[in-house]
């Protein structure tokens, strides 16, 4: 398309042109403002965005583990991941606007503001200098015109002072000379005003045919130069949108594939993982026969075996009903009352798991829920174990750097954190060992003595002997002992309450010496100190235990690895 020049259409439009490219400055000020409320929009879209997915990320909590098992837990995740990324493109959007549109602009406008005042500056001081060469020139021709007039008076009167005979010679002299001098001057101004035309002219024909188009030539150019900015500026609007679009697409594709990754299924067996309690379904009741008539020996017999049952046992907890029969108990109560008659103490766990109340040993749980939880521990206790031996283990080679270069520094001041090193891994290994009793409790096995521990399967076994407890049962490895064997299996608790249904105290077999102090904290258990005497009536059976009583009749179980046993053969031939 030919364009048309401005100076050769638009020569008397000066002031509309003065009035359209201060319009056009006016409107890039516009646009500029509706590009930067369009980043502040992208900037605020982006941080809700980023709230939002802050706001439903989870929390670092006992609910957090639980989600995390859930495919569609972990899939919601994934979302919120990428829908964070996705906010970040958005802040890219608004940078770049920012960077490539609002601050060019900026400087562009300025740049325009300034050519245009010189341009115009150009064509105003122009149109001045023609103004002042009209002026000129309308002051040439009245002058001319005036002395015209001036001389044709000065003739008509020289005229009639000659014709008039009263007239004196000399005063007709005097005007044929007035005459003439009029005549001269208009004549003069005659050739000024014939000067100053033929230059005005000029000077209008050049400007009107150069020094105008000209300007006008240089404002258009500016003005093409604005609209050519204003289309760089929208389609740069549209590529900056157009460049993030792979990552948002790529954001987009994320939450498909975690959306793709939930599974129904193993969501439903991870229901089942987590919720089982390992409880057998309830068997038939079986007919109660209350029309048959009991006699007082059975009753007492029933009574004297009940009292015979209350005896203390190790490996029992008397105070505390296993899982299985309040689970039965309460199935039985709930079809003969028509009540959920557990339905307290099940408010009472959901708030001892928030709260994180509960048993040590975890068996106000399900068996199934417990031994996970008790597996989960083990590997907790098992990774700080690891963490202090790797710990032992750089301090040992600094140790022995010291050694043999003592310039290095003291190796008794390491001495101190090794020493606490050794202790935390015991607490920490009797820790260990006191939860793997609990969880062969769980799963109706008890630990064997001779058996190595679960936890010596790892890396840090290695270092258990070179500067920690001695190789030895311990007082503390034989309490944790205790307590992982505290409670055994219902059958064989069955089998320990017949064979203990004789209340006659048994006959000593020998007699022990105490080698250390020993804390009975368990039922069945004793408290004994270091250096007493105690008769043996029982040996260990291999569990790690032998049955003591003192003088005044005080009978219960303590570690065999804390007593040097003497038996009477005689005793035991009797």
């Amino acid at each position: 398309m030919e364009t048309m020049s401005w100076g050769a259409e638009l020569w008397d439009q000066f002031d509309s042109l003065e009035k359209h490219t201060q319009w056009g400055i006016e409107f890039l000020e516009r646009y500029t403002k509706f590009v930067k409320e369009r980043c502040e929009i992208e900037v605020n879209y982006a941080k809700q965005i980023r709230n939002l997915s802050k706001k439903y990320q989870p929390k670092k909590s006992l609910r957090e583990e639980e989600e995390s098992k859930y495919t569609s837990c972990r899939a919601f995740l994934m979302t919120l991941t990428e829908l964070n990324d996705y906010a970040g493109q958005h802040e890219v959007i608004a940078e770049n606007l920012t960077a490539q549109i609002v601050s060019e602009l900026g400087c562009y406008i300025q740049d325009l503001k300034t050519e245009r005042k010189s341009h115009f500056h150009d064509g105003r001081k122009a149109q001045q200098h023609m103004e002042n060469a009209w002026k000129q020139l309308e002051s040439s021709k009245r002058r001319f015109e005036r002395d015209c007039r001036e001389a044709d008076r000065a003739q008509q009167h020289f005229e009639k002072m000659d014709a008039d005979i009263n007239v004196t010679k000399a005063d007709v002299e005097k005007a044929r000379l007035q005459a003439q001098m009029r005549a001269q001057i208009a004549e003069d101004s005659k050739s000024e005003y014939s000067s100053c035309l033929e230059n005005f002219n000029q000077e209008q024909n050049q400007h009107y045919h150069t020094l105008l188009p000209l300007i006008f030539q240089r404002i258009q150019e500016m003005e093409e130069r604005r609209v050519e900015q204003v289309g760089t500026c929208m389609r740069t609007f549209s590529e900056v949108e157009r460049q993030v679009l792979p990552i948002v697409g790529k954001c987009l594709d994320g939450m498909s594939r975690a959306a793709e990754s939930i599974q129904p299924q193993a969501d439903s067996q991870q229901v089942v993982e987590c919720h089982k309690s390992g409880f057998e379904p309830p068997g038939d009741v079986e007919f109660e026969d209350y029309g048959l008539k009991r006699t007082a020996s059975d009753s007492n017999l029933s009574h004297t075996r009940s009292r015979s049952k209350s005896k203390l046992w190790p490996f029992i907890k008397r105070n505390r009903q296993s899982s299985s029969d309040n689970y039965f108990d309460k199935e039985l109560m709930k079809r003969t009352l028509g009540k959920p008659t557990y339905a307290f103490e099940a408010r009472q766990y959901v708030l001892s798991l928030k709260l994180g109340s509960g048993p040590e040993d975890l068996s106000h749980l399900p068996p199934e829920q417990r031994r996970k939880k008790l597996q989960a521990k083990i590997q907790d206790v098992d990774r700080h174990i690891q963490k202090e031996v790797d710990e032992k283990e750089a301090l040992t080679k600094m140790k022995d750097v010291y050694l043999k270069n003592p310039q290095m520094g003291d190796p008794s001041s390491v001495e101190p954190r090794l020493a606490e090193i050794c202790e935390n891994i015991d607490r920490l290994r009797l820790e260990a060992q006191k939860f793997e009793g609990w969880l062969a409790e769980a799963e109706g096995r008890l630990p064997v003595k001779s058996d190595p521990p679960r936890r010596q399967s790892g890396p840090y076994e290695t270092q258990n002997n070179s500067s920690c407890a001695q190789d030895r049962e311990s007082p503390d490895g034989s309490y944790t002992e205790d307590q992982s064997s505290e409670t055994r299996p219902r059958s064989q608790s069955h089998e320990m309450d017949d064979e203990f249904e004789d209340e006659e105290p048994l006959p000593a077999i020998g007699t022990c010496k105490v080698l250390y102090p020993f804390e009975g904290q368990t039922e069945g258990t004793m408290s004994v100190s270091e250096g007493e005497l105690l008769h043996m009536i029982e040996e260990d059976k291999g569990d790690g235990w032998t049955r003591v009583r003192r003088n005044d009749e005080d009978e219960g179980y303590v570690p065999t690895s804390y007593i040097q046993a003497s038996v009477d053969t005689s005793a035991q031939d009797s």
